[in-house]
């Protein structure tokens, strides 16, 4: 199979921690695809290892055996400068506690990985403001963190993710810390963008709200993939 057909495959993986004199697959033996332009959740209760997953997909921890492709690239083969690269220009980050900078204010949170990128000012300024007025807040892009609700906070968070133009946003819980009114705004939010702008977004919640919204329910228990399947 062509790992280009593919945002993201994993194949055969297990991820494996040490708890006192017991292995614990936090993984175990997980192949999964997510198509351009899914909808999925990954859902599941407290350490089934839906986190585990979303965490091997982003970089952010690597696997005790099998590999992870993310927009055709195989992680496995990439130094920690590497896979750093792979999360500033392919993967787009949202939190539950937001991880804004609180010092910066939302157009600065925004621009930040633009920055990184080497993006020109002119080139940063237009694709943050147009992001940030698709996500709803034009007009508070002077505002820092903690002047803003914890949905406009989210929504930076999400702006953030979206301004680099990823292959794919990965969202761990990202209703757990708002109201269900905002949680159900926020949805609303990341299933136009999806529609809209075919952003891929894979989720990792055990909200319900979260779940309901998606196309593709991914059910993970004790490390497994215990059911995967469309909703129409």
């Amino acid at each position: 199979m062509n790992k280009n057909e593919h945002i993201v495959q994993m194949q055969s993986v297990i991820k494996t921690y040490r708890q006192g004199k017991v292995d614990v697959h936090a993984v175990n033996g997980v192949s999964l695809a997510i198509e351009n332009g899914d909808f999925a959740v990954l859902c599941g209760p407290s350490g089934s290892g839906k986190t585990s997953i979303l965490n091997l997909i982003g970089g952010l921890d690597v696997p005790s055996s099998g590999r992870v492709w993310v927009d055709g690239v195989d992680l496995s083969t990439l130094d920690s400068t590497q896979l750093s690269s792979v999360r500033k220009d392919r993967i787009g980050f949202v939190f539950q506690a937001y991880n804004l900078i609180p010092v910066m204010t939302a157009y600065e949170n925004a621009e930040f990985v633009l920055n990184l990128q080497g993006v020109s000012e002119a080139e940063s300024r237009e694709r943050v403001m147009a992001t940030l007025k698709a996500v709803g807040l034009e007009g508070l892009e002077h505002r820092r963190p903690d002047e803003m609700s914890g949905g406009q906070q989210q929504r930076v968070a999400i702006a953030r993710a979206i301004v680099t133009r990823p292959a794919i946003v990965l969202a761990d819980e990202p209703t757990a810390n708002v109201d269900s009114h905002t949680a159900e705004s926020l949805l609303d939010l990341m299933q136009q963008l999806n529609r809209e702008q075919g952003i891929t977004f894979l989720f990792s919640t055990h909200d319900q709200h979260v779940i309901d919204r998606a196309r593709r329910i991914i059910t993970i228990h004790d490390g497994k993939i215990e059911s995967d399947e469309i909703q129409a």
